[in-house]
């Protein structure tokens, strides 16, 4: 770490030095007492030592220089891989920016595991091998894997480490689905699936679905998505409000209206209820948002449902890659 320091940081080392040293051999209060703490400081550096970068500063002119190594220099690496372990990937990447050793410390096998689902070994083929735990980490979160034979597909949101699952559309329950003059099951290069569902043409469309919990990261909020690519602007479908319903199994699930396309042009008409859009992802897919939930339990179900049985109009050109499961972004 450097040893040039602005006097409000030097203050938060002699404050925060002992805190840590006496939390490394008090480990389990670790995560409830200073974590924040410790995150808090790393970000003070970093900030200062862009905040210097920015303004063009030397060494000197209102700052203070140590007389010796910084407080942190003498702590034992495995104590500070220990502190970041408690923390996020997201604050470790942070942490690494403060020093060369915070940077080694970070880099360290026993932080990377505590990011790490459980039962990460089953979900990598054998054949692969990593040079660390945080190379494992970063190709969970940059290729999905297909769990539950291909049925559903896995992986980890890069920032915070929690779950994220796609229910493959042949894990949906779709009105029709088994009649081939109504719907086709295709396999298609940019999709994660093996087969996936095309609509071909129907008037009643009808999906629903649910899956256990258990396999997302509990005490998380989660938004759910259809994911789905469109064929000659999606003939009777693309442009009419659908119904999607999104909740936890026995409870009451929430209800709003999605597009697949968007509304056609009615001359200044405005819709008269709210209606969401779809979004274009980085993969080339689009995407409608179904609802949100937090998983308090990771024992329940959660149901879903995607309904346009309304209009007369017969409806084709809607390929479905699947349901999308991710923690809800911050607003």
């Amino acid at each position: 770490m450097k040893r040039v320091m602005k006097g409000s940081l030097v203050n938060m080392c002699g404050q925060h030095y002992t805190s840590f040293i006496l939390l490394y051999y008090n480990r389990s209060e670790f995560e409830r007492v200073r974590t924040h703490e410790f995150i808090k400081f790393c970000k003070h550096i970093r900030f200062d030592q862009r905040h210097r970068s920015m303004m063009g500063q030397n060494q000197s002119g209102g700052e203070i220089v140590f007389p010796g190594p910084s407080p942190f220099d003498v702590l034992p690496e495995d104590c500070i891989s220990n502190i970041i372990s408690f923390t996020s990937p997201r604050d470790a990447c942070v942490a690494a920016s403060v020093s060369k050793t915070f940077e080694s410390a970070v880099s360290s096998d026993c932080v990377w595991d505590k990011f790490l689902p459980p039962e990460y070994e089953s979900l990598v083929s054998r054949s692969r091998v990593f040079a660390s735990k945080k190379e494992l980490y970063f190709a969970l979160c940059h290729n999905p894997v297909l769990i539950e034979d291909g049925k559903k597909s896995f992986w980890l949101e890069k920032a915070s480490g929690k779950r994220c699952i796609m229910l493959s559309s042949k894990e949906l329950w779709i009105t029709w689905g088994s009649s081939p003059e109504y719907w086709q099951w295709i396999s298609i290069p940019e999709s994660r699936f093996n087969k996936i569902a095309e609509l071909l043409d129907v008037c009643w469309f009808e999906i629903r679905g649910k899956t256990s919990a258990r396999v997302l990261s509990p005490g998380t909020r989660y938004s759910a998505y259809i994911v789905f690519k469109t064929k000659d602007r999606c003939p009777g479908l693309g442009h009419l409000p659908v119904e999607v319903g999104l909740g936890l199994v026995g409870q009451e699930s929430s209800k709003r209206f999605i597009y697949f396309i968007g509304p056609r042009d009615r001359r200044g008409r405005r819709e008269t209820r709210d209606v969401t859009k779809p979004d274009q992802r980085e993969d080339g897919w689009m995407e409608a948002e179904l609802g949100e939930f937090f998983n308090e339990e990771r024992c329940d179900e959660i149901e879903f449902s995607v309904i346009e049985i309304k209009s007369p109009s017969w409806k084709s050109g809607l390929i479905i890659q699947g349901i999308e499961f991710r923690p809800t972004k911050s607003q």
